[in-house]
């Protein structure tokens, strides 16, 4: 009997062996749940095409929040911005090199038409390989960059262009990149390239969302909510594998995933399991 029961523990790991499981390195759940936006780094990325969409925020906007949970795997060259979102404002992934390390950094188009951008100062340093979350807002004079619960504070007011049409990059709306890499007219010798991970949750509000006199508690504990501020909202929960991404505001400002981007997060494991549990139930009868 004995005998008979090593053979079977033996038969259930050899079986184990044959399943098909996913080998590539799987990020932990997001924090917000569900499924999330799987980008590869290379050119894929999800739009809002500008013909059709315009610009969600409209002229004379002095007060909004651009906010998203991201996790990058691969960090960007240091000639290379890694784009989170980009279009009336910019959030983006800059390699400062060994030194220094990875940066995020923010920037808006201004009305008149000009530029603003600023970032998180040493020594705090982006890590890469966990979930991040990252929003920059503005009202009342001063612009505010957040990841997790560091708050970086820049005076200034922030009356976001409508007219993009010198922007010298593609002015739809995008989340990713813009499928190729771009000469960057904000930093000599660098360019606009892709981002190479995972972002959920994205939300665009005609609100200040956090309130930086606490200077605390700005990490969201559950998934983004709409409401009336609400511009437009990415769950990205749509099941794995789907390429046309929901907006959840009502606005109906669907995403398109380009070039391969789309919905990860559910295991392979999962099934896999199913099917051990039935192998094993076989063996022990």
């Amino acid at each position: 009997m004995k005998n008979l029961r090593n053979l079977s523990i033996f038969a259930y790991l050899f079986l184990i062996a044959l399943i098909p499981v996913r080998t590539e390195a799987m990020p932990p759940p997001s924090p917000a749940g569900g499924n999330y936006l799987a980008l590869d780094g290379v050119d894929d990325h999800a739009i809002l095409d500008f013909e059709t969409f315009g610009i969600p925020l409209p002229k004379g906007t002095d007060e909004f929040t651009f906010e998203a949970w991201i996790y990058l795997t691969t960090p960007p060259d240091t000639d290379t911005h890694a784009l989170v979102l980009s279009q009336q404002v910019r959030m983006y992934i800059w390699n400062h090199g060994p030194n220094v390390g990875l940066r995020l950094m923010s920037a808006a188009h201004l009305h008149p038409l000009r530029g603003v951008a600023f970032g998180m100062r040493e020594p705090f340093s982006f890590s890469p390989n966990q979930w991040h979350h990252v929003a920059f807002q503005a009202e009342a004079g001063q612009r505010v960059l957040i990841i997790n619960d560091v708050v970086r504070i820049s005076r200034g007011g922030t009356t976001l262009a409508d007219d993009l049409s010198d922007a010298r990059h593609p002015q739809d709306f995008t989340i990713g990149g813009f499928g190729e890499k771009i000469a960057s007219d904000w930093h000599g010798g660098h360019f606009w390239g892709h981002f190479s991970g995972y972002i959920d949750e994205v939300r665009i509000s005609t609100v200040a969302r956090y309130n930086t006199a606490n200077k605390r508690n700005f990490t969201p504990r559950k998934k983004f909510e709409n409401d009336a501020k609400t511009v437009a909202l990415w769950h990205f929960d749509e099941p794995s594998g789907t390429r046309e991404f929901s907006d959840t505001s009502g606005n109906a400002y669907h995403l398109m995933g380009k070039n391969g981007a789309k919905t990860d997060g559910e295991f392979a494991a999962v099934e896999a399991q199913g099917k051990l549990t039935t192998i094993w139930g076989r063996l022990k009868r």
